[in-house]
């Protein structure tokens, strides 16, 4: 074995953290391998690596005879005191069969050995360390583009962001610092891969858990997330102790913890809200900064509906739907939003109710007082003192006669009034 694999074992077991024995017994058996390809089928063939002079030797046990008929598996007695002196016919000795040049292909073996244990021992170590970090945020490079997924180089080893993964609003370049959530570490036919995500919504609670130290030893408890990565971000906050203020809490100082968060998630909107037990305040929270005018709940459909003004219809159902969308998610409830139209309704009722007034007190129709308004005719006074009979007929298309009678209870219903007001 050259100086080049000695170096090998050397460098692989001090950076790698592989040992050296793991190595040299991967080698020696891809050696015996070769060996029995170059000695051929010898008995108890064995070969021996010297750690220190990287020297390979191939050993075979074979019987003393007088005259060798099987040169793989015996040896004659004249050759056999050459190695031991004191040695009968019939009894066994371990001698060296090393091949002519086998150093050469004994080191080309070992190199392919070596390589193919250390990728095994480092998939191995792959696994081990990050088998239990599924949960956990960690930070690394962008190393490389596979078609639309991400690699990142996280020191030792690499992680994969699936396409699925990412971040639409999210440019990666290679050499660019991401930090990225542990969904999980695979041991597939491929091997171990560790699979991360920024799009995930465990990702901002663990931000979340990092940022807020309330939240890290359970002071603060996070209820529920709903998220639209790059978009908008929902997470219901709650405390059992009645001093702290979940929201605050996370908020921060000015802002500070949750403007770290949204730094990191690169301006996405974060909406946190007060938790409660109670659907119809949770839903009421949620849909803030909307206000809502009626929340009906229907528990065996586990929907709710929501009325809000004109005015607010838009910023309760949010841009594509999104805010009552995530508020669905976050909630646990269906959550349907409509125009509220009692006041519309009373506005338009006192408009017929008044309708019918006046055409009861001039004596038409309700179609017919309809027309008159409809041409500036909205009133007794209007129509007694603003008006002709022939004005009348030519809106209404009656005669004359009818017209005169709808004018002269008109000035009547308009002097009551007169008198009414002294």
């Amino acid at each position: 074995m050259n100086s080049d694999i000695l170096a090998g074992l050397d460098y692989f077991e001090r950076e790698k953290g592989i040992k050296r024995e793991v190595l040299l017994e991967a080698i020696n058996t891809a050696v015996l391998a070769a060996a029995r390809k170059a000695v051929g089928p010898a008995r108890n063939l064995r070969v021996e690596t010297d750690p220190k002079s990287g020297e390979i030797k191939a050993y075979a046990t074979l019987t003393v005879v007088e005259t060798v008929k099987e040169k793989h598996d015996e040896i004659s007695l004249k050759a056999a005191k050459a190695s031991k002196k004191e040695i009968e016919i019939g009894e066994e000795i371990e001698i060296s069969v090393t091949p002519k040049d086998f150093g050469r292909i004994a080191a080309q073996t070992a190199k392919q050995a070596m390589m193919q244990r250390i990728r095994i021992a480092e998939k191995d170590m792959i696994y081990e360390e990050f088998k239990d970090r599924a949960g956990e945020i960690v930070t690394g490079t962008v190393r490389r583009f596979d078609r639309s997924d991400v690699v990142v180089d996280l020191g030792k080893f690499e992680a994969i962001m699936p396409n699925r993964e990412r971040v639409l609003t999210e440019d990666y370049n290679i050499g660019d610092r991401v930090r990225a959530y542990v969904i999980a570490v695979e041991n597939g036919s491929r091997g171990p891969e560790i699979i991360v995500s920024r799009s995930h919504p465990n990702f901002v609670r663990r931000l979340f858990e990092t940022e807020v130290s309330e939240i890290s030893d359970g002071t603060v408890e996070i209820k529920g997330i709903a998220r639209e990565a790059g978009y908008r971000t929902k997470i219901a906050v709650f405390s059992a102790n009645e001093k702290v203020d979940p929201v605050g809490a996370c908020v921060g100082m000015r802002g500070s913890r949750v403007k770290n968060i949204v730094r990191e998630l690169n301006n996405e909107k974060v909406d946190i809200i007060r938790w409660s037990a109670d659907p119809k305040e949770l839903v009421i929270e949620a849909l803030k900064p909307a206000k809502i005018k009626s929340v009906t709940i229907d528990p065996n459909k586990k929907a709710v509906l929501i009325r809000v003004d004109e005015d607010q219809l838009a910023l309760a159902i949010g841009k594509r739907g999104q805010n009552a969308r995530l508020t669905s998610r976050l909630t646990g409830w269906e959550i349907n939003i409509e125009q509220d139209k009692s006041a519309q309704q009373m506005f338009d009722n006192k408009k017929v109710t008044a309708a019918n007034a006046f055409a009861k007190a001039i004596g038409v129709t309700p179609e017919a007082a309809n027309k008159l308004v409809s041409v500036g005719m909205n009133s007794v006074e209007v129509i007694a003192t603003g008006s002709e009979p022939q004005d009348i007929a030519d809106v209404l298309g009656v005669d004359l006669p009818t017209a005169t009678a709808i004018h002269q209870s008109a000035i009547l219903e308009h002097e009551k009034g007169a008198t009414a007001a002294k």
